[in-house]
């Protein structure tokens, strides 16, 4: 158990925690969620001690041992992967550095036989002799091959090395667990595996992340950090957000009586109750979910953008051709003989194992860059808009307020008509005066999204446009791009972002590619597609 007392963090005159009084229980997993800037990544650097309050104390149960996702990726880079794995379990690891230590003394006297003998104890009573054997069971798990495991850190790529720093909080069955964006450059497999892992683990987890499959899949509750304080709520993200939306619509409903009220939520929780898919995590979720006063949900105060996406006109049936489309980088293909006919309505995820090959892809469908091979044509009633991942160049040397940067794409220039864009947004009043060279990366993609509502396209390209997004940004983009009447080609990291809105995945790979109509989920389950995927990479990987 972790118990944190009257605990406040003061930067000058702002605030980001004021007298918060909360308790985080064996055998749940909690979601830290948040505004960006709220105060999330702090706050878990507050429970590890890496960062002190300014008043109030954190409390850990004593005798359990606190596991922490490291995020230097080069902080390891001189040890051996297996080695690195195992200082996971600082106290173990210092066991067996100390043995190693004395058995290698040339003049081992009595007293270095007496404290071998205790070390050795301990280290048995630890399963020390288990260490490298569990250690690489989850390397194993995490796709690092028995190869890699007695090289050093720095052989591996940044991928890889994500691999082993999580292997390294997961080793050793920490008490507690705390991570800060655990899925960040994984692959779906790896997420999987991770997702089941902490489905099954028994202790107590404290996770960042603004993966919303990830967290519906693991976490039993919500902690919020809203108003400078932390609320805890039973139940996964989707919970925490179909339930707060839900209250926030009740409380505006001043017709409907208390008890008509009372019943919706009732019938509400039991459905998520009935909708249990991960075993044991699953199973606890439930109980917890038909044990909740409903007094518990509660209205959230959070502001969500308003993204309403309009079509200028509607497209005609020929929309988008592709043929033969190659690119290569520094003499390797990043995708080839890609075709495929974009149908009126289509909303396609575009896969690949290789970001860069998609964000090239993208920017061949914008005309940014000619394919090396084959050619593309749209529709004559074709208007597209193009969402790309890096959008620095649209900010780059322009000392503009967000109103005239908005003005320079828009057909009406009248001031309070582009207020009215930024403002859905969530940039108004003070907001839609500053300066677009200081904006966050958040801030840009609202940015670029109010560009994307005024330009009324019927064909959006969108390469990962979650990126650098909150929860809440996030959630907005996903219902507007499910509610559009036009086309989609988008790409993204986000599990439910790409299940909820494409209905049609294409995967490209450097030796063709993968057609299919059909859910993310049907398409991950699909034996078939993904064995035609793997072939198309092995061979890929044999050239």
């Amino acid at each position: 158990m972790i118990t944190c007392s009257n605990l406040s963090l003061r930067f000058g005159k702002r605030v980001l925690f004021d007298e918060v009084n909360v308790k985080f229980n064996t055998g749940n997993c909690y979601g830290i969620i948040g505004a960006n800037g709220a105060g999330k990544s702090t706050f878990l650097k507050i429970i590890t001690g890496d960062v002190d309050a300014t008043t109030g104390s954190v409390d850990i149960e004593k005798g359990k041992r606190m596991a922490v996702l490291k995020q230097d990726h080069f902080a390891y880079d001189e040890f051996q992967v297996l080695e690195t794995v195992i200082m996971g379990h600082k106290t173990l690891y210092e066991i067996m550095k100390q043995k190693e230590e004395i058995y290698a003394k040339e003049d081992f006297t009595d007293e270095d036989g007496v404290k071998a003998a205790e070390l050795e104890e301990k280290f048995a009573e630890m399963e020390g002799w288990n260490a490298e054997s569990d250690a690489g069971n989850l390397l194993g798990g995490l796709g690092i091959s028995e190869d890699l495991h007695y090289r050093t850190l720095h052989e591996l790529s940044n991928n890889q090395k994500v691999r082993v720093l999580l292997a390294q909080a997961l080793f050793g069955n920490p008490d507690i667990l705390v991570m800060d964006e655990p899925t960040n450059d994984l692959d779906v497999e790896t997420i999987a595996w991770l997702e089941n892992f902490l489905a099954d683990f028994p202790n107590l987890v404290l996770v960042v992340s603004h993966d919303r499959h990830f967290l519906d899949s693991v976490c039993t509750h919500v902690a919020d950090i809203d108003f400078n304080k932390i609320q805890v709520f039973t139940g996964n993200y989707s919970f925490w957000y179909q339930s707060s939306q839900l209250a926030l619509r009740q409380r505006g409903d001043q017709n409907k009586k208390a008890e008509e009220k009372r019943k919706e939520l009732q019938d509400f929780i039991a459905r998520f109750s009935a909708n249990a898919s991960k075993s044991k995590q699953a199973t606890s979720r439930k109980k917890l979910l038909e044990k909740l006063n409903i007094e518990d949900i509660q209205p959230s105060s959070r502001k969500y953008p308003a993204i309403i996406l309009q079509q200028e006109r509607e497209a005609g049936d020929q929309v988008l051709t592709a043929e033969n489309l190659s690119i290569s980088n520094q003499g390797e293909a990043l995708f080839s003989q890609v075709s495929f006919n974009v149908n009126k309505g289509d909303k396609i995820a575009f896969l690949s194992k290789n970001t860069l090959a998609l964000t090239r892809f993208f920017q061949v469908l914008a005309g940014e860059i000619q394919p090396e091979t084959g050619k593309f044509n749209y529709g004559i009633t074709i208007k597209h808009a193009y969402l790309p991942n890096d959008n620095s160049p649209y900010f780059e040397g322009i000392d503009l307020s967000l109103i005239d940067w908005l003005r320079q794409y828009s057909k009406e220039k009248d001031e309070t008509f582009i207020r009215g864009f930024l403002g859905k947004m969530l940039f108004s009043g003070e907001e839609s005066l500053k300066s677009a060279k200081v904006l966050s990366g958040g801030e840009k993609v609202r940015c670029m999204l109010s560009k994307l509502m005024l330009e009324q396209p019927n064909v959006i390209l969108a390469d990962d446009p979650t990126n650098h997004l909150d929860l809440e940004s996030i959630q907005a983009l996903n219902n507007s791009f499910s509610e559009y009447k036009g086309t989609i080609l988008f790409q993204s990291h986000d599990h439910e972002f790409i299940q909820t809105i494409a209905n049609r995945i294409i995967e490209i790979t450097p030796n063709g590619m993968v057609d299919k109509y059909c859910t993310y989920d049907e398409y991950l389950a699909d034996n078939s597609v993904q064995e035609r995927r793997n072939a198309l990479y092995a061979k890929s990987a044999k050239a």
